[in-house]
């Protein structure tokens, strides 16, 4: 059933009158009457008994009308809604992060996003890029921000490359190496290493293109907190991505390492590949772009120590 018809119906039943109802519309008298006999065949019955002045619902009429009513009022409602999610003014994004990227990166994009379209709700995983990329083929996620060297492992998803990360060697403030430009790995293989896991293949590290070298992992922790925690009490040296380096603690101080030995992640945006993107998903990533520019600006600050000179 056409709902149109129905709005035309609504129409003469509140006007008693074709003639009413064909301005109130902007149609003609006679289209009205086309239609309402188009809509008298698809229900098999008059709606509208014709008397010499005006029309008159029948009992037919009588018991569609509240149909119809709920009818368009649904449509109407149907309307605003879609309206409103292109207009951003309700809706969802569901997001997904390492924890790195949670570090400021996100954070950054998630309130400036709020701060635009206060009325989409806005939520955040924090875990594994594993995990996050099953949860996007799942349909659990809109958007994930993961890491890696190539696209590998990614089947099935659309990535959007945001920056690459270097890395930086956290070390103690009166460490041998706290006062240097940069460091080479060689210099650090004496070293006790804090890391989230005991083999070295599983961290950070692995991406470095040193062959041969293989890090001393002494203390395995997975929080931030904790890893900077051991660095500052002078336990070992760990990694941090520049995408934490704005959070590090002051009481550490960070070492770029030499540009042959540094471990580069490339952090890309990853999003289902072949599915539309929601108005809110599409604000998101420019904000994203935006932030990645404030990132890159504060980064060369703390080079060489965690506190800005």
């Amino acid at each position: 059933m056409d709902t149109a018809l129905l709005v035309v119906f609504q129409e003469v039943a509140h006007r008693g009158s074709f003639t009413g109802a064909a301005e109130a519309l902007g149609y003609t008298q006679s289209a009205v009457s086309r239609q309402i006999a188009v809509l008298e065949g698809q229900v098999g019955a008059a709606l509208f008994d014709r008397l010499p002045r005006g029309v008159r619902l029948t009992e037919e009429g009588r018991c569609l009308l509240p149909h119809a009513s709920a009818i368009t009022e649904r449509l109407r409602t149907a309307r605003g809604d879609l309206r409103a999610l292109r207009d951003l003014a309700a809706g969802r994004l569901r997001v997904g992060a390492f924890a790195t990227a949670d570090a400021a990166l996100v954070p950054q994009a998630m309130a400036a996003f709020r701060a635009a379209y206060p009325r989409v709700a806005v939520s955040l995983v924090e875990g594994l890029i594993r995990d996050h990329v099953a949860r996007l083929g799942a349909g659990e996620l809109d958007l994930a921000i993961v890491a890696a060297d190539g696209d590998e492992g990614f089947e099935g998803l659309r990535l959007r490359h945001l920056l690459d990360d270097p890395m930086f060697v956290a070390v103690h403030p009166d460490h041998r190496l706290a006062g240097r430009e940069e460091v080479r790995l060689a210099e650090l293989a004496d070293e006790d290493w804090i890391a989230g896991r005991s083999r070295p293949e599983d961290t950070l590290i692995s991406a470095a293109p040193r062959p041969g070298f293989r890090p001393r992992i002494t203390y395995v922790v997975g929080e931030w907190i904790a890893k900077q925690g051991l660095v500052a009490a002078g336990l070992g040296v760990t990694l941090i991505p520049s995408l934490a380096a704005g959070a590090a603690r002051p009481d550490i101080v960070l070492v770029p390492l030499h540009a042959d030995d540094a471990p580069v992640r490339r952090v890309y945006a990853a999003t289902p590949a072949g599915v539309t993107a929601p108005a809110a998903l599409t604000a998101f990533l420019g904000l994203l772009d935006e932030a990645v520019v404030r990132l890159r600006e504060r980064v060369p600050r703390v080079r060489g120590s965690a506190t800005p000179p």
